[in-house]
């Protein structure tokens, strides 16, 4: 893996924590690091399937892989999250992963573009 990658992988795995962190604390939920860590894993593990099916790994900061990631997440989460882990998965809960995992997982690609390109070539003015 190239360094490149493992950082947006990285930074892909703190924000897929930090979604459920958040979650967990809005609700008054306090299980302590083993309860983040079990309502975190069908997620975690969503997002590790998306990054091993991506045939995206070379491109790593790209919108569109952070659309795939995005998608696999959700899903492969959603699904393992009511049937392995047999925690509910209400519709209000599906709407909320679904927009709080593309805001983390695709903009934050959107705003490192943003901010590490240029319109123009170094030197001309």
């Amino acid at each position: 893996m190239s360094r490149r990658a493992a950082i947006a992988l990285a930074i892909d795995v703190v924000l897929v924590v930090a979604f459920v962190a958040i979650g967990r604390r809005n609700h008054h939920e306090d299980e302590g690091l083993s309860g983040l860590i079990s309502v975190s894993a069908p997620f975690l593990i969503g997002l590790a399937i998306g990054w091993g099916a991506t045939w995206r790994r070379h491109a790593p900061f790209e919108l569109s892989t952070g659309a795939q990631l995005w998608a696999c997440t959700v899903v492969v989460g959603l699904v393992l999250r009511r049937t392995v882990f047999d925690r509910g998965i209400a519709l209000a809960f599906i709407i909320v992963a679904t927009i709080t995992l593309c805001v983390f997982l695709i903009g934050w690609r959107a705003i490192a573009r943003a901010v590490f390109t240029t319109s123009e070539p170094p030197g001309r003015e």
